[in-house]
C-alpha cells in the first residue's frame, strides 16, 4: 500500500523516525515514503526472506518460524509464524507471538507480552505485559510496563494520523503505532491508533496519545496534553 498526493507530511516520513539499518526488514521500507506502508507486507517479506535464511544461523521450527541459533526463547513462550526471530534476542516466559511478526537481535519481549503483525527493530524492549499490534518499534525504543499500542479505532473507520491541523490517511482499518528510535515509552500509557513517535521522545507513563509527537520531546498528560522540547530540559537543568 502506496500513500500518494501532494500532501506529504515530511517530518514523519521514515528518514526522519528510523535508521532501517537497525533491522533485518530494511529493504521492506526502501520504496515507501512512510513507515506504515509497509504493516501489510510483513508476512510475505517473512515468508520470502525466511527461506533464504542460512542454516548454520537460524533454525526453521514449525510452520513458517525462523529463530536464530543464538535466541534465547522460553518453553512457555507461544509463538505462530510466520515470524523471524534474529540473533541474540530474548523471548521470555508466556510471550505471546500472532504472527507476521519480526524480532530484531538483542531485543527482549517479555512476559505476557502479546504481539501482532509488527516489527521491532533491534535492541527493543517490550518487557513486561505489552501488546503491540500493527506497529513499528525503532532502534533501541523501549516501552514501559503495561504500555500499549491500539490498533483500531472505537467506530472501526480508517485510521488517520493527526498532525496539528492535518490529517493523513492511511487506508488502514488496523494500525497502532510507529515508535522512532531511542524513544521511551513510559508504564501504562496507551498509543492510540494512528500515533506516531518521533526519535529520542518521552512519552510520560499513563499518557494518552493521539497523532504525531516530535522528535526529541516529552509528552506529558496532566488533564490536557502537552509537548515539551527535551533541549528546553536541558537547558533548564544547566541553569
Amino acid at each position: 500500500m502506496k500513500v500518494k498526493g501532494d500532501n506529504r507530511i515530511r517530518s514523519i516520513e521514515t528518514e526522519q523516525i528510523l535508521d532501517t539499518k537497525h533491522t533485518i526488514t530494511m529493504k521492506l521500507f526502501t520504496d515507501v515514503e512512510y513507515p506504515f506502508e509497509v504493516l501489510s507486507e510483513i508476512g510475505k517479506f517473512i515468508l520470502d526472506r525466511g527461506r533464504d535464511l542460512p542454516p548454520n544461523r537460524f533454525n526453521k521450527v514449525g510452520k513458517d518460524v525462523w529463530i536464530a541459533k543464538t535466541a534465547k526463547v522460553s518453553p512457555t513462550a507461544s509463538i505462530t509464524g510466520p515470524c523471524i526471530i534474529d540473533e541474540d534476542a530474548e523471548i521470555r516466559h508466556c510471550a505471546f507471538i500472532r504472527g507476521n511478526v519480526v524480532v530484531g537481535k538483542k531485543s527482549v519481549v517479555g512476559n505476557s507480552t502479546e504481539l501482532k503483525n509488527c516489527i521491532l527493530f533491534d535492541e527493543v524492549q517490550v518487557p513486561h505485559y505489552n501488546y503491540v499490534g500493527d506497529s513499528i518499534l525503532g532502534f533501541k525504543s523501549h516501552m514501559g510496563a503495561g504500555s500499549i499500542t491500539s490498533n483500531v479505532k472505537s467506530d472501526r473507520t480508517l485510521v488517520e494520523i493527526r498532525y496539528g491541523r492535518q490529517k493523513l490517511a492511511t487506508g488502514l482499518k488496523k494500525f497502532g503505532a510507529v515508535i522512532g528510535d531511542f524513544s521511551e515509552i513510559g508504564c501504562g500509557a496507551v498509543l492510540n491508533p494512528g500515533s506516531v513517535i518521533g526519535k529520542d521522545t518521552v512519552i510520560y507513563p499513563l499518557s494518552s496519545v493521539r497523532g504525531y509527537v516530535p522528535n526529541k520531546s516529552i509528552y506529558k498528560t496532566n488533564g490536557a496534553a502537552s509537548i515539551i522540547p527535551k533541549t528546553y530540559i536541558d537547558q533548564e537543568e544547566k541553569k
